[in-house]
Protein backbone atom coordinates (compact mmCIF):
# COMPACT_ATOMS: atom_id res chain seq x y z
CA UNK A 1 0.00 0.00 0.00
CA UNK A 2 1.24 3.32 -0.98
CA UNK A 3 2.59 5.88 1.85
CA UNK A 4 -0.17 8.81 1.87
CA UNK A 5 0.71 12.31 3.37
CA UNK A 6 -2.51 14.39 4.95
CA UNK A 7 -2.20 17.97 4.92
CA UNK A 8 -5.35 19.94 6.69
CA UNK A 9 -6.65 17.94 9.24
CA UNK A 10 -9.74 20.38 10.57
CA UNK A 11 -13.48 18.91 10.98
CA UNK A 12 -13.63 17.10 7.34
CA UNK A 13 -9.52 16.70 6.88
CA UNK A 14 -9.16 14.48 10.76
CA UNK A 15 -12.17 11.94 9.53
CA UNK A 16 -10.99 11.29 6.44
CA UNK A 17 -7.48 11.02 7.49
CA UNK A 18 -8.51 8.20 10.03
CA UNK A 19 -10.54 6.31 7.94
CA UNK A 20 -7.56 5.91 6.05
CA UNK A 21 -5.53 4.18 8.66
CA UNK A 22 -8.08 2.20 9.95
CA UNK A 23 -7.96 1.01 5.66
CA UNK A 24 -4.46 0.26 6.93
CA UNK A 25 -2.75 3.04 5.32
CA UNK A 26 0.37 4.70 6.87
CA UNK A 27 -0.12 8.27 6.87
CA UNK A 28 1.91 11.15 7.52
CA UNK A 29 0.32 14.23 8.93
CA UNK A 30 0.29 18.14 8.59
CA UNK A 31 -1.96 20.77 10.09
CA UNK A 32 -2.22 24.29 11.64
CA UNK A 33 -1.96 22.67 15.44
CA UNK A 34 -0.34 19.44 16.12
CA UNK A 35 -1.95 19.32 19.56
CA UNK A 36 -5.41 18.71 17.78
CA UNK A 37 -4.27 15.46 16.22
CA UNK A 38 -2.20 13.70 18.49
CA UNK A 39 -4.78 10.81 18.89
CA UNK A 40 -3.60 10.19 15.34
CA UNK A 41 -0.41 10.29 15.53
CA UNK A 42 -0.43 7.97 18.45
CA UNK A 43 -2.64 5.71 16.37
CA UNK A 44 0.26 5.47 14.00
CA UNK A 45 0.74 8.46 11.92
CA UNK A 46 3.41 10.83 11.66
CA UNK A 47 4.56 14.27 12.07
CA UNK A 48 5.68 16.14 9.59
CA UNK A 49 7.11 19.92 9.93
CA UNK A 50 6.20 21.07 6.17
CA UNK A 51 4.67 20.14 3.06
CA UNK A 52 7.74 19.80 1.05
CA UNK A 53 8.77 17.07 4.17
CA UNK A 54 5.39 15.27 3.69
CA UNK A 55 5.88 15.12 0.39
CA UNK A 56 9.62 13.69 0.52
CA UNK A 57 8.36 11.05 2.88
CA UNK A 58 5.10 10.27 0.95
CA UNK A 59 3.82 8.35 -2.33
CA UNK A 60 0.62 10.13 -2.76
CA UNK A 61 -0.41 13.55 -0.98
CA UNK A 62 -3.47 14.85 -0.40
CA UNK A 63 -4.66 18.34 0.57
CA UNK A 64 -7.58 19.19 2.70
CA UNK A 65 -7.81 22.94 3.01
CA UNK A 66 -10.37 25.94 3.21
CA UNK A 67 -9.66 28.01 0.49
CA UNK A 68 -7.49 28.44 -2.73
CA UNK A 69 -5.12 30.49 -1.62
CA UNK A 70 -4.02 28.01 1.05
CA UNK A 71 -3.73 25.06 -1.75
CA UNK A 72 -2.10 27.01 -3.86
CA UNK A 73 0.72 28.01 -1.39
CA UNK A 74 0.13 24.34 0.23
CA UNK A 75 1.31 22.75 -3.05
CA UNK A 76 3.29 25.30 -4.88
CA UNK A 77 4.62 27.77 -2.63
CA UNK A 78 7.82 28.19 -0.74
CA UNK A 79 8.51 24.53 1.04
CA UNK A 80 5.28 23.14 -0.55
CA UNK A 81 4.28 19.70 -2.02
CA UNK A 82 5.87 20.05 -5.35
CA UNK A 83 9.19 21.10 -3.85
CA UNK A 84 9.43 17.80 -2.02
CA UNK A 85 7.84 15.96 -5.03
CA UNK A 86 9.45 13.10 -6.72
CA UNK A 87 8.66 12.22 -10.54
CA UNK A 88 5.31 9.63 -9.77
CA UNK A 89 4.16 11.57 -6.58
CA UNK A 90 0.25 11.93 -6.96
CA UNK A 91 -1.10 15.07 -5.48
CA UNK A 92 -4.88 15.32 -4.70
CA UNK A 93 -6.44 18.06 -3.71
CA UNK A 94 -9.58 17.29 -2.05
CA UNK A 95 -10.48 21.06 -0.69
CA UNK A 96 -13.11 23.29 -2.52
CA UNK A 97 -11.24 25.39 -5.18
CA UNK A 98 -11.57 27.06 -7.60
CA UNK A 99 -11.55 25.28 -11.01
CA UNK A 100 -9.46 27.80 -12.70
CA UNK A 101 -6.81 26.97 -9.62
CA UNK A 102 -6.96 23.39 -10.14
CA UNK A 103 -6.61 22.60 -13.83
CA UNK A 104 -3.11 25.26 -13.60
CA UNK A 105 -1.76 23.23 -10.57
CA UNK A 106 -2.31 20.21 -12.81
CA UNK A 107 0.00 21.62 -15.25
CA UNK A 108 2.61 22.78 -12.71
CA UNK A 109 2.42 19.18 -11.62
CA UNK A 110 2.75 17.46 -14.60
CA UNK A 111 5.96 19.62 -15.87
CA UNK A 112 7.54 18.14 -12.72
CA UNK A 113 6.48 14.81 -13.94
CA UNK A 114 3.61 14.23 -10.93
CA UNK A 115 0.04 13.84 -11.56
CA UNK A 116 -2.50 15.73 -9.99
CA UNK A 117 -6.62 15.11 -9.27
CA UNK A 118 -8.86 18.14 -8.07
CA UNK A 119 -11.44 15.70 -6.02
CA UNK A 120 -13.19 18.10 -3.76
CA UNK A 121 -16.05 16.12 -1.67
CA UNK A 122 -20.05 16.29 -0.77
CA UNK A 123 -21.68 15.12 2.38
CA UNK A 124 -20.10 17.14 5.57
CA UNK A 125 -18.80 16.04 8.54
CA UNK A 126 -20.68 13.39 9.00
CA UNK A 127 -19.98 11.68 5.74
CA UNK A 128 -15.93 12.12 6.12
CA UNK A 129 -17.02 10.14 9.60
CA UNK A 130 -18.68 7.67 8.29
CA UNK A 131 -16.64 7.04 4.97
CA UNK A 132 -19.73 7.80 2.59
CA UNK A 133 -18.72 11.28 0.92
CA UNK A 134 -19.57 12.12 -2.53
CA UNK A 135 -15.90 12.00 -4.24
CA UNK A 136 -16.36 14.20 -7.58
CA UNK A 137 -12.48 13.76 -9.45
CA UNK A 138 -10.65 15.15 -12.17
CA UNK A 139 -7.66 14.30 -14.12
CA UNK A 140 -6.48 11.25 -16.09
CA UNK A 141 -7.90 8.47 -16.03
CA UNK A 142 -4.42 6.31 -15.24
CA UNK A 143 -4.07 8.74 -11.93
CA UNK A 144 -8.27 8.42 -11.22
CA UNK A 145 -7.23 4.27 -11.02
CA UNK A 146 -4.42 4.71 -8.64
CA UNK A 147 -6.27 7.10 -6.69
CA UNK A 148 -9.27 4.47 -6.63
CA UNK A 149 -8.70 2.23 -3.31
CA UNK A 150 -7.82 5.40 -1.34
CA UNK A 151 -11.04 7.15 -2.17
CA UNK A 152 -13.00 3.64 -1.12
CA UNK A 153 -11.49 3.99 2.03
CA UNK A 154 -12.90 7.85 2.78
CA UNK A 155 -16.01 7.66 0.15
CA UNK A 156 -19.28 5.87 -1.21
CA UNK A 157 -19.81 7.55 -4.33
CA UNK A 158 -16.91 8.26 -6.17
CA UNK A 159 -17.18 9.90 -9.90
CA UNK A 160 -14.41 10.82 -12.47
CA UNK A 161 -16.04 14.00 -13.88
CA UNK A 162 -13.47 14.58 -16.79
CA UNK A 163 -9.82 16.10 -16.84
CA UNK A 164 -8.34 18.36 -14.57
CA UNK A 165 -10.63 20.95 -13.43
CA UNK A 166 -13.71 18.89 -13.70
CA UNK A 167 -14.09 17.57 -10.08
CA UNK A 168 -14.06 21.03 -8.81
CA UNK A 169 -16.50 22.41 -11.71
CA UNK A 170 -19.03 19.47 -10.32
CA UNK A 171 -18.41 20.80 -6.54
CA UNK A 172 -19.48 23.97 -7.66
CA UNK A 173 -22.65 23.02 -9.46
CA UNK A 174 -23.07 21.08 -6.28
CA UNK A 175 -22.50 24.01 -4.34
CA UNK A 176 -25.40 25.66 -6.98
CA UNK A 177 -28.08 23.27 -6.06
CA UNK A 178 -27.95 22.97 -2.53
CA UNK A 179 -27.20 26.49 -1.94
CA UNK A 180 -30.82 27.36 -3.91
CA UNK A 181 -32.43 24.38 -2.55
CA UNK A 182 -31.73 25.51 0.76
CA UNK A 183 -32.76 29.17 0.31
CA UNK A 184 -36.19 27.57 -1.27
CA UNK A 185 -36.68 25.67 1.90
CA UNK A 186 -36.20 28.68 4.15
CA UNK A 187 -38.15 30.26 2.10
CA UNK A 188 -41.39 27.15 1.70
CA UNK A 189 -41.57 26.82 5.58
CA UNK A 190 -41.46 30.60 6.20
CA UNK A 191 -44.19 31.09 3.83
CA UNK A 192 -46.21 28.56 5.15
CA UNK A 193 -45.55 29.70 8.35
CA UNK A 194 -46.72 32.96 7.72
CA UNK A 195 -49.66 31.91 5.77
CA UNK A 196 -50.84 29.97 8.99
CA UNK A 197 -50.00 26.24 8.23
CA UNK A 198 -47.97 24.55 10.18
CA UNK A 199 -44.56 24.06 8.86
CA UNK A 200 -43.80 20.85 10.47
CA UNK A 201 -46.85 19.30 8.21
CA UNK A 202 -46.13 21.30 5.43
CA UNK A 203 -42.98 19.82 4.92
CA UNK A 204 -43.98 16.12 5.74
CA UNK A 205 -46.55 16.53 3.03
CA UNK A 206 -43.88 17.79 0.83
CA UNK A 207 -41.61 14.75 1.44
CA UNK A 208 -44.03 12.88 0.03
CA UNK A 209 -44.73 14.34 -3.19
CA UNK A 210 -42.15 16.12 -5.94
CA UNK A 211 -40.80 18.25 -3.74
CA UNK A 212 -39.19 15.79 -2.25
CA UNK A 213 -34.94 15.92 -1.49
CA UNK A 214 -32.65 15.01 0.90
CA UNK A 215 -31.81 18.22 2.00
CA UNK A 216 -35.55 18.66 2.90
CA UNK A 217 -35.04 16.09 4.78
CA UNK A 218 -31.94 17.20 7.05
CA UNK A 219 -32.20 20.94 6.51
CA UNK A 220 -35.77 20.90 6.55
CA UNK A 221 -35.42 19.07 9.93
CA UNK A 222 -32.84 21.16 11.27
CA UNK A 223 -35.03 24.44 10.78
CA UNK A 224 -37.69 23.01 12.45
CA UNK A 225 -35.90 21.93 15.34
CA UNK A 226 -33.93 25.50 15.62
CA UNK A 227 -30.48 23.51 15.24
CA UNK A 228 -28.16 25.22 13.32
CA UNK A 229 -25.13 24.02 15.18
CA UNK A 230 -22.44 23.36 12.23
CA UNK A 231 -22.51 20.67 10.34
CA UNK A 232 -21.37 22.89 7.01
CA UNK A 233 -21.09 26.55 7.54
CA UNK A 234 -22.63 29.34 6.43
CA UNK A 235 -19.43 31.25 5.72
CA UNK A 236 -17.47 28.16 4.01
CA UNK A 237 -20.78 28.02 1.97
CA UNK A 238 -20.87 31.57 1.27
CA UNK A 239 -16.75 30.82 -0.13
CA UNK A 240 -18.06 28.18 -2.54
CA UNK A 241 -20.50 30.73 -4.19
CA UNK A 242 -18.15 32.89 -4.31
CA UNK A 243 -15.63 30.58 -6.57
CA UNK A 244 -18.88 29.78 -8.47
CA UNK A 245 -19.49 33.33 -9.63
CA UNK A 246 -15.75 33.57 -10.32
CA UNK A 247 -15.61 30.60 -12.31
CA UNK A 248 -18.86 31.91 -13.67
CA UNK A 249 -17.09 35.34 -14.57
CA UNK A 250 -14.35 33.42 -16.65
CA UNK A 251 -16.45 30.99 -18.54
CA UNK A 252 -19.06 33.33 -19.38
CA UNK A 253 -21.98 31.19 -17.65
CA UNK A 254 -25.08 32.89 -15.73
CA UNK A 255 -26.10 32.43 -12.31
CA UNK A 256 -28.31 34.60 -11.38
CA UNK A 257 -30.29 32.88 -8.39
CA UNK A 258 -26.95 31.48 -7.30
CA UNK A 259 -25.50 35.64 -6.43
CA UNK A 260 -28.69 36.56 -5.16
CA UNK A 261 -28.25 33.64 -2.71
CA UNK A 262 -24.69 34.33 -2.03
CA UNK A 263 -25.71 38.10 -1.14
CA UNK A 264 -28.06 36.42 1.27
CA UNK A 265 -25.14 34.25 2.87
CA UNK A 266 -23.09 37.35 2.78
CA UNK A 267 -25.60 39.60 5.45
CA UNK A 268 -25.60 36.35 7.75
CA UNK A 269 -22.04 36.48 7.93
CA UNK A 270 -21.77 40.29 7.95
CA UNK A 271 -24.29 39.69 11.04
CA UNK A 272 -22.08 37.47 13.23
CA UNK A 273 -23.58 34.21 11.93
CA UNK A 274 -21.23 32.94 9.74
CA UNK A 275 -20.01 29.86 11.87
CA UNK A 276 -24.06 28.83 11.94
CA UNK A 277 -25.04 25.68 9.89
CA UNK A 278 -26.00 26.81 6.09
CA UNK A 279 -29.94 26.10 7.07
CA UNK A 280 -29.87 29.06 9.34
CA UNK A 281 -30.46 31.29 6.43
CA UNK A 282 -33.58 30.83 7.15
CA UNK A 283 -33.30 33.08 10.02
CA UNK A 284 -32.51 35.97 7.45
CA UNK A 285 -36.03 35.57 6.01
CA UNK A 286 -37.71 35.26 8.99
CA UNK A 287 -35.92 38.83 9.69
CA UNK A 288 -37.37 40.26 5.97
CA UNK A 289 -41.14 38.55 6.50
CA UNK A 290 -41.65 39.04 10.03
CA UNK A 291 -42.20 36.25 12.54
CA UNK A 292 -45.93 35.17 12.52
Amino acid sequence: MERIGFIGLGAMGKPMARNLMQAGYALNLLSRTRAKVEDLIAAGGTWCNTPKEIAQQSDVVITMLPDTPDVEQVVAGRNGVMEGARPGTLIIDMSTISPVAARKLARDAQARGCDFLDAPVSGGETGAINATLSIMVGGTEAAFKRALPIFQAMGKTILRIGDSGAGQTCKAANQIVTSITIEAIGEALVFAAKCGADPARVRQALLGGSAQSRLLETAGQRILDRNFKPGFRMRLHRKDLDIVLATAKEYGASVPVTAQVREMMTAMVNTGRGELDNSSLVLLLEEIAGKP
